[in-house]
C-alpha cells in the first residue's frame, strides 16, 4: 500500500538515440533520486559499466529471471532484452526514493497496466530532427552502419506511441530538456500547474514523420 512518504516512479522513454540515457542520468543525479538499473542481453558497449549502467546477464538467467516473476517490466529490443527487477525499485520507492526508468513505449505500458500504488509521471523524449537523430547515432554507433540503420526505421514505429505519456519534450538542447523535466517534476510534487503546451508537440511530431 502506497503512502504519503513513498516515493514516485519517474519513466523517461525515447526512439533510441534521442538522449534519454543521459537525461535519466543527470536526474538520478538529484537528492533522493536514483535510477532503476536494467537487466538486459546485450553486449555493453566500450564505455559501459555492469551494475552501474546495466546489469548485463545471458539470455539464460533473464529467462530464469522471467519465470520467477522477479521483473516490473520486461521487453524485446533489437533483438536483446530489457527488464527492470521490482524488488529493488518497490524497495527504494518505500525506503521514499524517487526512481528513474530508462526503458521504452513497452515497458511504461506494462507499468501502467499493473495500476501499482505509486505516483508516476511519465516523459517521452523526442530529437530536434531525423537529421540529428541520425547523426546521434552515427557517433555513438560509428562502426556499425546496420545498427544506425536498424534504429532509424523503427523511429516512426516508436514515435506512434507518444501520447500514452504524460509529458512530451524535445531534446534539443540538454540542459534545457533537463531543466523542463525537472521543472515539471517539481511542479507535480508540489500540485502545482504545469505549462504544457501538446499542440506544438503534435506539430513537431508531424514533422518528424515527413
Amino acid at each position: 500500500m502506497s503512502s504519503v512518504k513513498d516515493g514516485t516512479m519517474i519513466i523517461l522513454s525515447s526512439p533510441s538515440g534521442a538522449g534519454k540515457t543521459t537525461l535519466v542520468k543527470k536526474i538520478s543525479s538529484i537528492n533522493n533520486f536514483v535510477v532503476s538499473i536494467s537487466h538486459t542481453t546485450r553486449t555493453p558497449r566500450t564505455n559501459e559499466i555492469n551494475g552501474e549502467d546495466y546489469i548485463f546477464v545471458t539470455k539464460e538467467k533473464f529467462n530464469q529471471l522471467i519465470k520467477n516473476e522477479e521483473f516490473l517490466e520486461y521487453a524485446e529490443v533489437f533483438k536483446n532484452y530489457y527488464g527492470s527487477g521490482k524488488n529493488k525499485v518497490y524497495e527504494n520507492l518505500n525506503e521514499g526514493k524517487n526512481v528513474v526508468f530508462d526503458i521504452d513505449w513497452q515497458g511504461a505500458e506494462q507499468i501502467r497496466e499493473k495500476n501499482i500504488n505509486y505516483k508516476i509521471i511519465t516523459f517521452f523524449i523526442l530529437p530536434p530532427s531525423k537529421k540529428i537523430l541520425l547523426e546521434r547515432l552515427k557517433k555513438r554507433d560509428s562502426k556499425d552502419e546496420e545498427i544506425v540503420n536498424e534504429r532509424m526505421n523503427q523511429f516512426e514505429k516508436d514515435l506512434l506511441h507518444w501520447k500514452n505519456y504524460d509529458y512530451v519534450v524535445i531534446n534539443d538542447d540538454l540542459e534545457k530538456c533537463y531543466n523542463q523535466i525537472n521543472s515539471i517534476i517539481n511542479s507535480s510534487f508540489n500540485n502545482e500547474k504545469i505549462k504544457y503546451n501538446p499542440d506544438n508537440i503534435e506539430k513537431h511530431i508531424n514533422q518528424l514523420l515527413q
